[in-house]
């Protein structure tokens, strides 16, 4: 068999297949065979019934070519796109231009296939990243949180502000005039926001012994009118930042080693989200170069069904089904269908912009390349590395693995190349977005399943701080 391909108008190409009438023949006698075998005719056990028997059963010679033809052609069209290294994104549309008769077959498939979209200035990309330098202002912060949760309650007399602790009685009537809220001797730090907003506005400046009128609304709900009687305040006493402190309060002996654990830790994390920030900026940035007009529309559809899909299969192992999802989150087929159609094109736009990146810069993929990656495919499936390969072979799907491993080497490429600054514009180092090795030797600055979420420098604890060593 042969196989050439040439590009035709709108991302199309025009592939052209040659098959031996050897392999023709082949084809025919499997199904000669195959339906031989199920074949129930007076006078013939299965398995023996003569061809000409079956031909005559089938309407003729011509009847059972085009038989066997059409159901070799999905098998002979999926060998040629992995001879011809093309990589559809759509059904073909198939015409065999001769042999439907005798002898050996051609066939034409014109099949649309990703265009290679325009990424200008992708060469001179800039991301903005978060510093990954610990300051002297992360690190206090940090000690003051662990202070906070020795602090004391001390009362005092002058106006209120943010992070005091005021008891209060509490009362707020709805619409009809009913009371929905009260609470008498109500503790509670202002700034929180855990009651309306209002409330914080209202206590902030007020003093003992005032009586608070206004209106909010709690989410979700109506209106309340609420009615609030100052009648304590007290403040947040941290105890002294000494060595004492340091010794009761955590493992480390010292104030300085404290620090120097906690400017390790928060470092680590530091590092982590600009890794994680890196990744998505600098694809961001490059999805951005795309023009949406170059984005097919069959790829978004592809990707959108597949989503969908997706949800169905996790709902459907939590014994939930769509409709109840839709009740829960309030939110009908349609809506849920374009925001998902929303996340599709975006990914769609990603894959198109780092394949074309891979054609920019002339990277490819090597033989032994897509050996390691099959062997490591097969071994997380836990079959044959033969198996999977005569599987993707198969289905056509071979293309597709070596096209998945150039957008990561044009990832790879990308996350080097791009220019790394902070927020105030200073250049960043790629140096300090690798976390050191740990006193195992193990690297911590790679991707892990416990890797922070945006904002958890503020919350970390040191490794002690959180049990007392017991008396």
């Amino acid at each position: 068999m042969r196989a050439t391909a040439e590009p035709v108008e709108n991302n199309k190409v025009r592939l052209s297949v040659e098959i031996d009438e050897p392999d023709v023949d082949r084809v025919l006698a499997d199904m000669v065979r195959d339906i031989s075998r199920q074949a129930r005719i007076p006078g013939f056990r299965p398995g023996k019934v003569p061809r000409r028997v079956l031909e005559a059963r089938m309407g003729g010679a011509a009847a059972l070519r085009a038989e066997a033809l059409r159901e070799a052609l999905p098998d002979f069209y999926a060998q040629a796109i992995i001879d011809a290294n093309v990589d559809p994104i759509a059904p073909p549309e198939i015409d065999i231009t001769s042999g439907e008769e005798g002898g050996a077959i051609s066939f034409d498939a014109i099949v649309e296939i990703r265009p290679i979209v325009a990424i200008p200035g992708y060469a001179g990309l800039r991301v903005t990243l978060p510093s990954p330098k610990v300051a002297d202002a992360d690190v206090d912060a940090q000690i003051d949180r662990l202070r906070e949760t020795d602090a004391e309650l001390v009362e005092v007399s002058r106006p209120v502000v943010d992070t005091d602790n005021v008891t209060i009685d509490l009362h707020g009537t709805g619409p009809g005039g009913d009371e929905v809220l009260g609470a008498d001797e109500f503790l509670y730090e202002v700034g929180s926001g855990r009651v309306v907003p209002e409330l914080d506005e209202q206590l902030r400046g007020s003093k003992v012994g005032e009586i608070l009128a206004f209106s909010g609304t709690p989410p979700g709900g109506d209106e309340v009118s609420f009615k609030v009687l100052v009648k304590e305040v007290k403040e947040k006493k941290l105890p002294a930042l000494s060595d004492e402190w340091a010794s009761e309060s955590s493992e480390f002996s010292t104030v300085a080693e404290l620090r120097a654990d906690l400017t390790d830790r928060i470092a680590k994390v530091k590092v982590l989200q600009t890794q994680m920030a890196l990744r998505e900026g600098a694809l961001g940035a490059l999805v951005d170069l795309v023009d949406d007009a170059e984005v097919p529309e069959v790829l978004v559809d592809d990707e959108v069904r597949q989503r969908v899909h997706d949800l169905n299969h996790r709902l459907e192992e939590q014994r939930i089904g769509l409709e109840q999802f839709l009740s829960a989150t309030g939110r009908s087929g349609e809506e849920l269908v374009a925001e998902v159609r929303v996340e599709a094109f975006r990914t769609v736009k990603a894959d198109l912009a780092l394949r074309a990146l891979a054609e920019a810069e002339d990277l490819e993929v090597t033989d032994e390349d897509l050996v390691s990656e099959l062997a490591a495919m097969a071994s997380r499936m836990e079959i044959e590395v033969e198996d999977l390969r005569e599987r993707l072979d198969h289905a056509g799907r071979t293309a597709a693995v070596r096209s998945e491993q150039k957008k990561a080497k044009a990832l790879t490429w990308l996350l080097d190349h791009v220019e790394l600054v902070d927020d105030e514009g200073e250049p960043i180092s790629r140096d300090e977005l690798h976390a050191e090795e740990d006193a195992d030797g193990e690297d911590t600055g790679g991707a892990r399943h416990d890797e922070p979420e945006e904002g958890d420098v503020s919350n970390i604890q040191s490794s002690t701080t959180s049990g007392k060593t017991e008396e």
